[in-house]
């Protein structure tokens, strides 16, 4: 499954390059990126951990970018 979120509050090109190799990093995700001119967070995962990716990668963004909203 892949599907995009809206990022709001993303202060940097540079965080969004750290968030995004962080969240390839995570058990079960297939592919993320970060854009940070469209703010956007792209993720890709297999259909049965789908759920459990987007709940760590919603906590990893509010860990390491606290400022940033998944909307």
């Amino acid at each position: 499954m892949k599907q995009s979120f809206r990022l709001q509050g993303l202060d940097c090109a540079n965080c969004a390059a750290r968030l995004e190799r962080a969240l390839n990093k995570l058990e079960g995700m297939g592919h993320a990126s970060v854009n940070f001119l469209a703010q956007r967070m792209t993720l890709e995962a297999e259909d049965a951990r789908w759920d459990a990716v987007v709940r760590d990668a919603r906590a990893l963004v509010k860990k390491l970018e606290p400022d940033a909203v998944v909307a």
